[in-house]
């Protein structure tokens, strides 16, 4: 996959978590500190966030920032991540079923459930609360 495809998929997913937080690029522009204009053109995949924006606009987001930087490619198992450093790691408990369809898949669909399981949480967690 290429750089405007991952931004394009990237973006869908900040827009879609943007959305069900019922917020607008305004309001998220205020809480991050990022420009509205620069927000808009990440979630269309006209920009590739870099680290600071991510971590800028994770918390808003309501994403963890780990999440946020695996999602966008900055954290992988080949540069050290987490899962690497740290036996206990979730990923360790994987179910094997979820493990074995998961990993018949590009990272890309990967990154895309992953994203798209995020924000299931976040809206569970926000009708919880």
């Amino acid at each position: 996959m290429n750089t405007v495809t991952e931004g394009r998929e990237l973006g869908k997913i900040l827009k879609r978590q943007r959305i069900a937080a019922d917020m607008t690029l305004a309001q998220l522009s205020s809480r991050a500190g990022v420009s509205p204009s620069h927000l808009g053109r990440v979630e269309r995949g006209q920009r590739f966030p870099s680290a600071h924006i991510l971590h800028r606009i994770a918390g808003p987001l309501g994403f963890a920032e780990d999440e946020l930087f695996a999602l966008a490619g900055y954290l992988s198992r080949r540069s050290g991540s987490v899962a690497d450093r740290d036996h206990n790691y979730a990923g360790s408990r994987l179910d094997p079923y979820v493990a074995n369809v998961l990993g018949q898949e590009t990272p890309e669909v990967q990154r895309t459930v992953v994203g798209v399981l995020t924000i299931l949480k976040n809206i569970a967690r926000s009708l919880r609360d």
